[in-house]
């Protein structure tokens, strides 16, 4: 009995040592999270209800303002007809405010940016059930969807700006403090989320909240503006400011050209310069299409976003990799035949030590990178203000085999219309090909170069380079005798003018520098593929220009798309026509405000257009269709594109 209660006490401690095996496991199928997961958030409102009540809001907002674009209708026949939707964004408007389509577009493509790590696509497809465990909004159709669903719902944020009306900025401010107010609810809620980092999805919500901080503050101002205003005092009078300053100050050149002419001297001069040729600062009487305003935007907020994946989706990995380095790695690195050392600890010190410095060298990268492309496209900002005043001038640019005409095309259109998207995904893919390049650069530079001769051990490339010094020195040496020769011994100077001499001499040594000049040109072209994906990586993002020979350009399709945006853009949002044909409109209408050219600042054909005295605007039908045919002859004579738009060249005649 004893015997049998002992066997028993045995087995029933051996149970309970089993069982204390066991105590980490998951009970009921329940998974355990991983170390440093962050649990799912369970917000007191469902994201999906709060986006279906700004998109019913969205859509009664739209709603209004095609009942007040009818109802805003000059001429009474479209009163008859049905509600119109409003513009979100007058792209060719050479007087329309920049900051809210900016701030719009940036809202955007900050919620695609957020779509790529979401589980749920469509946000407002959580309130629907799906049978047997579905996948809800994941799919790639749902995917496909809400790249039409953003759009639609920040269409009415957008067009609330240009219906130009204190209804509109009322609606508008009431949609903007929606869309802010849900956003900053959500991340209050739940700053962290599982999806990359923990903090992904509010950092990468930053720009997505600054746009719509702005636009809750824009549409307020703008409604105490309307407000304010006199009855009857539209923005009409503010529609040419722009288009009135380029021709004042088109008229006015020769008076800057010479006091600038004047001021060139000196070192600082010459410094200011250089840095305008170079860095894109604002010129009196020229602004940027809003086009290129808007490729600027999403290109910063493209660098952002895509710096920040690359950053917080390598290096939290490759710290948490560093922190559990044990001495278990010594066995790992014996099974490849790699022996840092005898101490295990120091192998272990030694691992940590190169991956600090692989994090090292990705950070150099990426901020690199970021960098090179920050200056890359403000660059190209001072090329974009250079060709597009040159074709306003009427010049040909050397663009390429494009069609010269200035009429609008098919392709010229769609070109146009995918500008800005072209230059945002160039941005991003061109920022992702620098980071590779430029991480595999200094990896490669730090690894077999900075540590190998800082520790004095691991010395592989300059072992080789020892063991193949007289490699080396012949195709120096070779290089070397040939430039000298050709300064001292085959070039000699005749009255001024270098001749060739001693060509026995010469035939002989080409013979026989044969062989070792067929080594050096492997050298060369080694050297030569590495400028020129080092050159193209660079300017991957960059539209303006072509990355393939002149003669291939036309086969870029991004620098074929930009050049048909500048014609585009030259034909249809000309400053010098819009002046002309406002200046045209007011000798018309006697009656309008005369708020453009000041007097004392034009020549004499614009004082004639711009003049008030009653008598001089009273002589009858003919003084004004002289007016009107001086100035038809004063702008084409300085913008000759122009001419390819009147009558008799449109008819063939």
């Amino acid at each position: 009995m004893s015997s049998q209660a002992a066997g028993n006490q045995t087995a029933s401690g051996a149970a309970d040592d089993y069982s204390d095996w066991y105590l980490d496991e998951p009970q009921d199928g329940q998974e355990l999270p991983a170390e440093g997961a962050v649990p799912s958030c369970h917000p007191s409102v469902l994201s999906g209800l709060l986006h279906t009540c700004l998109a019913v809001l969205s859509v009664l907002v739209l709603l209004l303002l095609a009942v007040l674009m009818r109802r805003r209708q000059l001429r009474p026949s479209c009163r008859h007809g049905g509600p119109r939707l409003p513009s979100p964004v007058d792209f060719l408007a050479g007087d329309m405010t920049w900051t809210v389509p900016a701030a719009v577009f940036m809202v955007l493509f900050s919620s695609l940016c957020l779509l790529l790590p979401a589980e749920d696509a469509l946000p407002f497809l959580t309130l629907a059930s799906f049978p047997s465990g579905g996948t809800r909004g994941r799919g790639g159709p749902w995917k496909i969807l809400a790249l039409l669903y953003y759009p639609a719902l920040y269409y009415p944020l957008a067009a609330c700006a240009t219906v130009r009306h204190g209804a509109a900025h009322l609606l508008g401010s009431m949609l903007s403090w929606a869309h802010f107010g849900v956003q900053v609810w959500q991340r209050a809620e739940c700053p962290q989320t599982p999806q990359i980092h923990k903090y992904y999805s509010l950092l990468a919500s930053l720009p997505l909240l600054l746009g719509l901080g702005f636009l809750s503050l824009w549409y307020p101002v703008q409604l105490v503006r309307s407000v304010r205003r006199r009855p009857g005092a539209g923005s009409e009078g503010l529609q040419s400011s722009y288009s009135e300053d380029y021709l004042r100050t088109l008229l006015c050149r020769k008076k800057l050209a010479s006091s600038s002419r004047a001021s060139k001297h000196g070192f600082l001069s010459r410094a200011w310069v250089s840095y305008r040729n170079y860095i894109y600062t604002p010129q009196r009487g020229f602004r940027l299409p809003l086009k290129l305003v808007l490729s600027a935007t999403l290109t910063g907020s493209a660098i952002y976003q895509v710096a920040l994946l690359l950053l917080v989706g390598v290096v939290p990995t490759i710290q948490r990799m560093r922190e559990g380095i044990t001495t278990d790695i010594c066995y790992l690195l014996a099974g490849f035949g790699i022996l840092l050392s005898e101490d295990k600890q120091e192998v272990v010190g030694l691992v940590k030590y190169y991956l600090w410095a692989l994090e090292a060298c990705y950070i150099s990268a990426l901020v690199l990178s970021c960098s090179l492309t920050f200056l890359m496209l403000i660059r190209s900002l001072v090329t974009h203000r250079a060709n597009l005043q040159a074709l306003h001038r009427g010049a040909a640019l050397d663009l390429g085999p494009l069609p010269q005409h200035p009429h609008p095309s098919r392709q010229a259109i769609v070109c146009w219309m995918s500008f800005s998207a072209y230059h945002t995904a160039f941005t991003c893919l061109g920022l992702l090909v620098q980071q590779i390049i430029f991480f595999l650069g200094t990896t490669i530079l730090a690894f077999l170069v900075f540590m190998p001769v800082l520790h004095g051990r691991n010395l592989l490339l300059l072992r080789h380079l020892e063991s193949s010094w007289p490699f080396w020195l012949t195709l120096s040496l070779a290089v070397i005798l040939q430039n000298t020769a050709a300064h001292w011994v085959f070039l000699e100077t005749h009255h001024g003018r270098p001749e060739l001499t001693n060509r026995r001499v010469l035939y002989a040594v080409t013979f026989f520098l044969f062989p070792i000049n067929v080594l050096v040109g492997a050298m060369v072209v080694a050297w030569r593929v590495l400028l020129s994906a080092l050159y193209n990586a660079i300017h991957l993002g960059q539209m303006d220009l072509s990355l393939m020979p002149p003669r291939a350009a036309a086969l870029d399709p991004g620098y074929y798309t930009y050049c048909s945006f500048l014609k585009i853009e030259a034909s249809q949002s000309h400053p010098a026509t819009t002046a002309f044909c406002t200046l045209l409109l007011r000798t018309r209408q006697p009656w309008r405000p005369q708020d453009g050219l000041r007097r004392g600042e034009e020549e004499e054909g614009m004082q004639l257009l711009q003049t008030k005295d009653p008598a001089a605007r009273g002589v009858g039908p003919r003084a004004r269709q002289g007016r009107a045919r001086w100035g038809l002859a004063y702008t084409l004579l300085h913008n000759p594109a122009l001419q390819a738009f009147r009558k008799p060249a449109l008819s063939g005649t």
